[in-house]
């Protein structure tokens, strides 16, 4: 049976029919054109996919090789070279060992950013330990500015112990300034390696800490700005062979152990683990003991009339 439609019927079904074929040819057209620029991009650019980028030769200088801070584990301080503290008065290194630890940091007292960084991070450090400056170690802050002066020195000492805010840690923070030599000397044995920019009129150098034994050998180095106070009281520990902390602290130490790679302590999972084996073998071994106790005190108490 065929149906019959009206006029407005029919003219509607022809114009989707109409536009129907518009958007199937527009899209057929569109996927042409698209395949036509890729074609034509592919064509005009081959060289940019097939040909390897021209062999450039690396720098035949660094910049920063004169920049560092070398490990030198134990080696020793030249204890007999002679600074000038925050009073000016002639000072050998000699002085500030021989009974503590010492904390060493190289500085310059106007140095415009990363020695600032250095104090104030070594401060925030020390303030959280138990141990205070003056007491159970001794901290070095030495000038590698020649130009440097006392009167700089002792400001700088000033504004650190303000910040620092322990009680009798003038006595055991000291603030040195020397001549080109002596600092030299002092940088080298130590494995500090900076270099004056003469266009920015200052000095690029490495940041962090060393401890030193009461004997003035390095023990450990500490990089960056920030310091974790665990490690700093475990290198004070270590360099004073045992002689500041408490027991914990030496229990501890069998479980921690210092990596010169990093410059930090890390856990050694084997003595961990065997630290634990050995805490559980005693804490069995005395619960045995006690509940023998208990049991005979028990068996003596029922055998009484």
């Amino acid at each position: 049976m065929t149906e019959r439609l009206q006029p407005g019927r029919r003219v509607k079904k022809t114009m989707m029919r109409s536009a129907k074929h518009i958007g199937m040819s527009m899209v057929c057209s569109g996927g042409v054109v698209s395949l036509l620029l890729l074609v034509s991009s592919a064509t005009a650019q081959p060289a940019s996919y097939n040909q390897a980028a021209p062999y450039q030769a690396p720098a035949s200088h660094n910049p920063f090789a004169d920049i560092g801070l070398d490990q030198r584990l134990d080696a020793q301080l030249p204890l007999d070279l002679t600074f000038s503290d925050e009073s000016g008065k002639p000072v050998r290194l000699r002085e500030y060992f021989g009974t503590k630890p010492v904390i060493l940091s190289l500085a310059y007292y106007d140095c415009p950013m990363l020695c600032t960084l250095v104090v104030n991070g070594l401060i925030r450090t020390l303030r959280t330990l138990s141990f205070s400056a003056g007491n159970e170690f001794t901290v070095l802050t030495v000038s590698f500015n020649p130009t440097d002066t006392a009167k700089m020195a002792a400001i700088k000492k000033q504004t650190s112990l303000q910040s620092y805010n322990r009680a009798g840690a003038e006595a055991g923070w000291h603030f040195l300034t020397g001549d080109e030599a002596t600092i030299q000397q002092l940088t080298q044995a130590i494995g500090f390696r900076y270099r004056y920019d003469t266009e920015r009129k200052e000095y690029a150098h490495a940041s962090g800490i060393m401890v030193l034994t009461p004997e003035g050998r390095i023990s450990r180095y500490f990089y960056g700005v920030e310091y974790a106070p665990r490690d700093v009281r475990f290198g004070l520990i270590e360099a004073a062979n045992g002689k500041i902390g408490s027991p914990v602290d030496q229990l501890l130490l069998l479980c921690y152990h210092y990596d010169p790679a990093t410059g930090k302590y890390g856990v050694m999972i084997t003595r961990s683990l065997r630290l634990a084996g050995a805490v559980t073998v005693l804490g069995i071994g005395a619960f045995i003991v006690l509940s023998l106790r208990r049991d005979r005190r028990q068996k003596v108490v029922g055998n009484k009339p």
